[in-house]
């Protein structure tokens, strides 16, 4: 067996280059989750990210997402996410509702928002209503759901994984 050496931060930029994922978010409790959401979708080749209410990342914990990533803030969501699809985009919750689909058998399009929501709240009606699709993470013990920015870092990871071939 050969031997393994450390390789700290490994570039894998080269065969995966920029998404066109949009990752957008409803306000949040938490600007510690944004902030690792950020960090995750930087590091999933996300280049733009979608904020609503008063929303401030933590560079500390975004680290060089902060940087990497095109950062709005919106008010609301609801106006934001019809002009996406204006634009072509499908238009992803990620969500447990009835009609979710699990995210291990979703297919993604590459021209997609993903909708993340509230960590108490989830994503509400008026939102709900502008979703093309649900998808949700399996979860096989307490509590019935995972973090927000681990459910999100799941779902970037899904979504890459599919786009790269």
């Amino acid at each position: 067996m050969p031997p393994f050496q450390h390789l700290r931060h490994k570039d894998q930029s080269a065969p995966n280059p920029a998404s066109e994922l949009i990752v957008a978010c409803v306000p949040m409790r938490s600007n510690v989750n944004l902030s690792g959401i950020a960090r995750s979708a930087s590091a999933s080749g996300i280049r733009r990210l979608i904020l609503t209410g008063n929303a401030k990342l933590i560079s500390k914990i975004a680290r060089d997402g902060a940087d990497e990533l095109s950062v709005e803030v919106h008010r609301t969501l609801g106006p934001v996410l019809k002009g996406f699809r204006e634009q072509g985009y499908r238009i992803v919750g990620l969500e447990q509702t009835t009609g979710s689909e699990n995210l291990n058998h979703y297919t993604f399009l590459p021209k997609t928002v993903l909708v993340i929501g509230n960590e108490r709240l989830g994503l509400n009606d008026a939102i709900l209503a502008e979703l093309d699709d649900v998808v949700e993470i399996p979860v096989y013990g307490l509590p019935h759901s995972f973090n927000v920015s681990s459910a999100t870092a799941m779902a970037l990871y899904e979504y890459r994984r599919q786009q790269a071939g």
